[in-house]
């Protein structure tokens, strides 16, 4: 059975990479068994795409300071 420690690190694995159908089939069973993984699996897109719009935003930030 898988524990939180595990799950956790393969919700942000499948971020960057595609699960295997047995990490994916012991990931489903964990989260719908376990609130807090399933809770942060739900966090995880969220804090996903607010990093990305921060670095777009440094990116632009940046941009404008080599422009000055």
């Amino acid at each position: 059975m898988m524990n939180c420690h595990q799950a956790t690190r393969l919700i942000s694995e499948s971020q960057e990479r595609d699960l295997s159908l047995a990490e994916k089939l012991s990931l489903k069973m964990h989260v719908m068994m376990c609130s807090g993984c399933k809770n942060f699996s739900l966090q995880i897109p969220f804090l996903s795409q607010a990093m990305k719009a921060y670095a777009q935003g440094s990116d632009e930030a940046s941009e404008d300071k080599a422009k000055n």
